[in-house]
């Protein structure tokens, strides 16, 4: 695990300069503070930040293989190392014990179908000198993050945006289209970045970047819904334990401490209780909480780990953590709007202070059909008639009469019925949005200012809506569940987590997310995850013997944080004082009385626009650590 860059000059036009090169390494020092390493010619620049993991001695890169003609730099872990070097080394020769050098072999016997062997979490580039060409790739689910630019004649790569903004030579412009992504998404999905000229490459993709600049981008993977199983449901509960088991004890191969995130729900619980099984010392496990009891999930985590006697750790989140708001936004190199990035930045920089590796439930949600959204999707054909016919301004009209309605996320029924309502009008593609969404259009349309309305040019809404329309699926909610796995999972949880941890180098490793897991899930009935209105009801009694009743049983709470509540008190003169700036309107993005109407409505308690007076904030916060830095 580390964090990864490079520069590619194009037709040897200059050398590489060193000093360049190594200030992208110190950009992302934090994700690898063990090891520094650089591989460097005239015409290519690779370099890396080690955080040791496997091979704690051997394991330095760049890497090369037995000719020095192919060169690599890894982010990741590949949990099939073993059996492909035993594979490999009847005709290679190995340096090192590290699953690095597994894929520089893999590379010369199977070129760029490497990664289709690969088992894991992984971004790496490869320089062959033979081909000159440079090679990435990256993870199928889109665990590690890989982005890059192409200026003047070369490509600059890095495992994070901010070492490519210094490098280089004028900051890139803001795109308006990410800005109207960012706020109805809460975060900016791949391949966009808020930055003209800076992209992201997808999960499942390789890309090739030839000697004269010239990139290709293939995507090598995909999860397809239209083959179901033939197996019986209890069949299915046998061969989910097992995938999960395997998945997990794969994991937690490690030569460093290892432990566990435990936030008390349902999928979290579960990867610990196999931790339990498969480990002859106590799990050690970590839950952050809140004070506030609606938010917290402390009294579900002590009854897991009190189940599976681990060695258990707890962390609260208080107001006074608003101090840590524009560390993070620097650490996100990007607008990102996610809430939990606060409590998971938190729980994660404790969990540093014992161990190096922990285990997380993400994925469990998208894989087996976790989320509230399901529910609402799976329902509103059959209501959806009548609010068709009054069309979307009439359905909108009625929503808003449900009394203490807002736009934000949260747990209040009110507030997801009327979400609920105001998608029936409309298909089913745009219902999807209306439910995964943070700014409605409506919202979006009172806060804009013209100039900036008039720099968008599609609708932010089509991105979601062509990933549903187009998934490899042939019901609603099979098409809803693929969406999610290509754009919330890998754009918005995986981000959270991955800067959350790798800001205080800490590896994160997720069971739910082995993609012989999600092809698995993907081949299960949608009845048998959603059962009724019943959520992730086969993971449920697979794993009904292994967690405490009340675990198992209790709804989804979500990992929110009391941001109503906040906005209305401790936070609310820090809020005035950074959205409300003469600094901030001055952007162009927003009408100053709109943004006013909206914070008092929160402050008055009309509403509660809690989430949505989060994402401006983080967003004005990004613009001062990064834009105008």
């Amino acid at each position: 695990m580390c964090g990864i860059a490079g520069i590619y000059h194009f037709g040897n036009s200059r050398p590489v300069d060193e000093t360049a090169l190594r200030s992208l390494c110190n950009a992302i020092k934090h994700r690898g503070p063990d090891d520094e390493g650089i591989y460097l010619t005239p015409q290519i620049g690779l370099g890396m930040r080690r955080l040791a993991v496997i091979d704690l001695v051997t394991g330095h890169q760049p890497l090369c293989n037995e000719d020095k003609t192919v060169w690599i730099v890894f982010n990741g872990e590949i949990y099939n190392y073993r059996q492909l070097r035993e594979q490999l080394a009847p005709r290679h020769t190995f340096s090192t014990q590290s699953d690095t050098e597994v894929i520089i072999h893999l590379y010369e016997e199977y070129g760029e179908s490497c990664v289709e062997h690969l088992r894991g979490m992984f971004a790496f580039a490869i320089w062959d000198s033979r081909r000159q060409c440079l090679f990435f790739a990256r993870d199928r689910i889109g665990k590690k993050p890989l982005y890059y630019a192409v200026n003047n004649g070369a490509l600059v790569f890095s495992s994070e945006i901010p070492g490519i903004i210094k490098y280089l030579p004028h900051k890139p412009a803001i795109k308006p289209s990410a800005i109207d992504l960012y706020l109805t998404y809460q975060y900016i999905p791949a391949p966009h970045t808020v930055f003209e000229g800076i992209s992201t490459l997808l999960p499942a993709h390789t890309m090739t970047c030839g000697r004269n600049g010239e990139i290709v981008t293939r995507r090598y993977w995909d999860i397809d819904y239209r083959q179901k199983t033939s197996l019986s449901f209890p069949e299915a509960c046998d061969r989910t334990y097992d995938l999960l088991r395997e998945s997990t004890r794969l994991r937690m191969v490690a030569d460093v401490p290892l432990g566990a995130f435990l936030s008390g729900g349902h999928d979290s619980s579960i990867i610990v209780g196999l931790m339990s099984q498969l480990s002859s010392a106590p799990v050690k496990t970590f839950s952050i909480g809140f004070d506030e009891s609606d938010f917290s999930e402390l009294a579900y985590a002590r009854m897991v780990a009190d189940r599976f006697k681990t060695d258990h750790h707890e962390f609260i989140v208080r107001p006074h953590f608003i101090d840590l708001l524009p560390e993070i936004a620097r650490r996100y190199g990007q607008p990102f709007a996610d809430a939990s990035a606060l409590p998971s930045y938190i729980v994660a920089r404790e969990t540093r202070k014992q161990v190096t590796v922990a285990l997380n439930g993400d994925g469990g949600d998208e894989a087996f059909g976790g989320y509230t959204r399901y529910q609402a999707m799976k329902v509103s054909p059959l209501v959806s008639l009548p609010f068709r016919m009054i069309g979307k301004t009439g359905t909108h009209y009625l929503a808003g009469l449900i009394p203490g309605t807002g736009t934000a996320r949260g747990n209040n029924v009110l507030r997801h019925t009327a979400r609920f309502i105001e998608g029936l009008a409309q298909p089913p593609d745009k219902r999807m949005v209306r439910y995964a969404s943070l700014f409605t259009d409506h919202l979006k349309e009172r806060i804009y200012t013209s100039s900036f309305k008039n720099d968008l040019i599609r609708p932010a809404s089509s991105f979601l809506s062509e990933l549903f329309l187009n998934s490899p699926a042939n019901t609603m909610l099979d098409r809803t569940f693929s969406a999610d796995i290509h754009s919330y999972l890998p754009d918005c949880l995986l981000v959270k987590i991955d800067i959350a941890t790798m800001a205080h180098a800490l590896e994160a490793r997720s069971p739910f997310l082995d993609h012989t897991v999600l092809e698995f899930s993907a081949a299960l009935p949608a009845s048998w995850k959603l059962h009724g209105l019943t959520t992730k009801y086969l993971l449920r009694k697979t794993f009904d013997s292994l967690l405490p009743e009340a675990v198992t049983r209790r709804k989804k709470q979500g990992f929110g944080i009391p941001l109503g509540k906040w906005f209305r008190n401790e936070w609310k003169d820090y809020f005035h004082e950074v959205v409300l700036s003469e600094r901030a309107i001055g952007r162009g993005y927003f009408n100053r009385s709109a943004l006013t109407q909206l914070f008092q409505q929160h402050t008055e308690g009309k509403h509660d626009h809690g989430y949505c007076l989060w994402a401006l904030l983080m967003l004005e916060l990004w613009h001062r650590e990064i834009y105008d830095a």
